[in-house]
């Protein structure tokens, strides 16, 4: 029992310290002085979001830092690269230049040119069989909501692959043992995975209850999930399509839309889960954060 509250307890605080992270990604963030706010010591901080998400600290911070900085490069037109850098949380260009060619192994000047197109190409070919769908999304209308606060149960796996139906399946375990009834399957994709090889992806899938059952069991680690502007697009297809929905909505859709993607993950909430369902189709609205410019 003391093991089950201690890992809730651990997940609570990896949890809070990712939202804290995406919240502030352009700031410097002291993890000396956050370790002391959480009352733990610098390696037990460590420790404990290491053992949680599968990566370091420092790692999560620049990962974060890249991927919002490949997003402004190609949506925010008009600023400079320094610009950029300053709003990721870079003191100097020549810092955000090194560290960015070490992550997408090309400057930030080309990446904004177009070498974006061809490295997203290159991490789905490389992992799966997304780009041998031919689904359109051309058609697809963006509807812009304003979300509500809801608190979801989850399981986060590191790697997004088809062995997110184990997962998933240990969530319908929790759903039948709970009884509840009314409920939102989604899944949160905390890294970008049209930038980052799928394999070090942090995927994960909540369960949203719907109403106020008290639950028979509560051992899943719970959080609140994000309220504010999104941009929304209903579809349905399988699994290598929503890769490609993503990789269409960042790349084709959002640089000419006014608005800009925030460093909130992205996520889908289920009509119909592929990774449940018998013939492998999804039905689903796919929720992109984002702010408007």
């Amino acid at each position: 029992m003391r093991r089950k509250e201690t890992n809730l307890t651990h997940s609570k605080l990896a949890n809070d310290l990712l939202n804290y992270i995406n919240n502030h990604i352009e700031t410097q963030i002291n993890i000396d002085e956050l370790a002391a706010e959480f009352g733990l010591s610098k390696f037990h901080f460590h420790r404990i979001f290491k053992e949680q998400t599968g990566s370091n600290i420092y790692e999560t911070i620049r990962s974060v830092r890249l991927q919002k900085a490949s997003n402004l490069l190609i949506t925010n037109k008009y600023s400079t690269i320094t610009q950029i850098a300053n709003m990721c949380g870079y003191s100097s260009q020549t810092s955000f230049i090194r560290v960015f060619k070490e992550r997408f192994s090309q400057t930030p000047k080309l990446w904004r040119n177009g070498g974006y197109k061809a490295y997203s190409n290159a991490i789905l070919s490389g992992t799966c069989n997304a780009l041998l769908t031919h689904t359109d999304f051309s058609h697809l209308e963006a509807k812009i909501v304003k979300t509500k606060p809801k608190s979801v149960y989850y399981i986060r796996q590191k790697g997004y692959n088809r062995q997110a139906v184990q997962i998933w399946q240990k969530m319908m375990a929790w759903v039948y043992t709970n009884e509840i009834e009314q409920y939102e399957q989604i899944a949160i994709y905390h890294d970008n995975p049209i930038i980052t090889p799928l394999h070090e992806c942090s995927y994960v899938a909540c369960i949203a209850p719907m109403d106020d059952k008290k639950l028979k069991n509560t051992s899943l680690p719970i959080f609140e999930m994000y309220d504010g502007l999104c941009a929304t697009f209903e579809v349905e297809g399988q699994y290598n399509d929503m890769l490609k929905l993503i990789q269409w909505v960042y790349h084709e859709w959002l640089p000419e839309s006014g608005y800009e993607a925030i460093t909130i993950p992205s996520y889908t909430i289920f009509e119909k889960n592929h990774f449940l369902s018998d013939d492998g189709l999804f039905k689903c609205t796919y929720y992109l954060p984002v702010k408007y410019v």
